[in-house]
């Protein structure tokens, strides 16, 4: 009796020592969960733009998804809004060019540039001019939107022939439509223009007289905010990682099979896929030092920063 006793205990105690194990069990699980949850969800801004296309064919061919993490695309359509999002922490990351990022930084966001982009800005010239090359700009009306991206790509133009802004005539006018309609009606000589505004441009006649990537610039990339950084930083890693196998979908297939993406995604009318030239995108990559300090000193020599603003702006542990 004592024998069969001692066997009901012992599995009584095998019994209920299973049950604790299994809650034990289960709350771990749980709390992985929890917390794989909260490091896999991105909210990711973006304008329509050539930088913007790798993300895009990334979220469409659910490399996201297979790569573990959950990628929340917000499209804005003014920068200002995009600026006021990830200011206020509605979006985790969003593409943007280098000025607009310093000037975050040096505004009190704490924030980062993780990777830089391959789209092009290019220096158009109306069809009613006469300007084939950067000398050619000399005294001439330049459609810009003061302070930005826009007027640092025409500044750099300019320097690279030892000109100044001095040397032309600068028209404000910001929205990017209006500047292109008045540069082919030739309201306005030259400007500077991002794709899709590049192939509509040059599909109504006008001229490419130089472009960033000639002249050795990339202006733009991806940040995050600091606290995304630390927080969800392995759903980052998994961000670029879909970014780079977007990259080489692009790579590995025509603009055809990107047709709707362009159209839709990128802003491109459908009567200019035909002349649509992609940037060489590559794997994600760091912008470089000299990029960053050099618009940084521009932006220092109009004002728009401290004299003293060094930026810490580079996080590059998600390209290396």
């Amino acid at each position: 009796m004592k024998t069969t006793n001692t066997k009901k205990n012992n599995l009584q105690f095998i019994y209920y020592l299973l049950i604790v194990l299994s809650t034990i069990s289960s709350c771990k699980q749980k709390t992985e969960s929890n917390s794989l949850k909260e490091t896999e969800k991105l909210t990711i801004g973006a304008m329509s733009s050539m930088d913007f296309v790798p993300i895009a064919v990334a979220k469409k061919m659910n490399f996201f998804e297979q790569n573990g993490v959950n990628v929340s695309i917000e499209k804005f359509y003014a920068a200002n809004d995009r600026d006021a999002a990830f200011q206020s922490g509605n979006i985790d990351g969003t593409v943007i060019d280098y000025t607009g990022a310093i000037l975050q930084l040096a505004g009190g966001i704490p924030l980062k540039l993780t990777s830089a982009c391959n789209a092009p800005f290019a220096i158009i010239s109306s069809p009613q001019s006469n300007i084939k090359s950067i000398g050619d700009l000399k005294g001439k009306d330049i459609g810009i939107s003061r302070n930005t991206v826009i007027d640092f790509c025409i500044d750099m133009a300019l320097l690279s022939k030892n000109l100044s802004e001095v040397d032309v005539k600068k028209t404000e006018i910001q929205k990017i439509p209006l500047r292109l309609e008045m540069l082919m009606k030739g309201n306005i000589q030259a400007t500077a223009l991002p794709d899709p505004f590049i192939t509509i441009a040059t599909s109504n006649n006008c001229h490419i007289v130089t472009d960033m990537q000639q002249l050795g610039y990339q202006v733009t990339g991806i940040m995050f905010r600091q606290e995304a950084i630390e927080s969800k930083k392995e759903a980052i890693k998994a961000f670029y990682k879909s970014y780079n196998q977007g990259v080489e979908y692009i790579k590995a297939h025509s603009i055809e099979d990107i047709r709707d993406i362009l159209i839709n995604e990128a802003g491109f009318p459908e009567n200019t896929i035909e002349k649509i030239k992609l940037p060489d995108y590559t794997p994600a990559q760091a912008p470089t030092e000299e990029d960053i300090r050099i618009t940084t000193h521009w932006l220092r020599t109009k004002r728009l920063i401290p004299e003293n603003f060094a930026p810490a702006i580079l996080d590059i542990q998600f390209v290396k």
